[in-house]
């Protein structure tokens, strides 16, 4: 079974879907996924609860996360989404530099695609990823929520 707490931002609401052992997704919107249970804060399994570190994210008080992950996806995107968390805080990489770093030098467009397909947002710092001249590209969010969590993390 699935649950699925709605958590305000600075940038909108997130989706937080957690099992018992693992956050699966999160999203922007207030979308439940099929199959998931929503539950409100005060019925929030501790998982969900945790999960509510974007807070001090968001707070300037958390730069790495520490919430056990389980997003579905194909080997490859596993691998970009591993690159990913990589990233330090307040710093960027190209989608070139995540194919070379995942080993398939010349596979930046789906380093690109696996980037749109990442199903925990800020945790998996896709925001962090940038095109090959240095300037933003598509973000799940929205480019200004993008330009909005790079100006938060340069700030700290």
């Amino acid at each position: 079974m699935t649950y699925t707490l709605q958590h305000e931002t600075p940038v909108g609401p997130v989706t937080i879907t957690a099992t018992g052992e693992a956050v699966t997704q999160i999203r922007f919107g207030t979308t439940v996924p099929e199959g998931s249970a929503a539950v409100p804060e005060t019925a929030a399994t501790p998982l969900l609860l945790k999960a509510a570190q974007l807070r001090e994210y968001f707070a300037g008080t958390r730069r790495d996360f520490s919430l056990p992950l389980a997003p579905a996806g194909t080997p490859f995107q596993q691998s970009v989404w591993q690159a990913l968390q990589t990233i330090p805080y307040g710093e960027t990489r190209t989608y070139g530099h995540i194919a070379m770093q995942i080993g398939h030098n010349k596979s930046f467009r789906a380093v690109g695609m696996a980037n749109n397909r990442n199903p925990i947002v800020i945790v998996i710092p896709c925001h962090r990823v940038l095109g090959y001249d240095g300037k933003l590209t598509g973000y799940a969010g929205g480019l200004d929520i993008k330009e909005r969590l790079l100006a938060l993390e340069k700030r700290r």
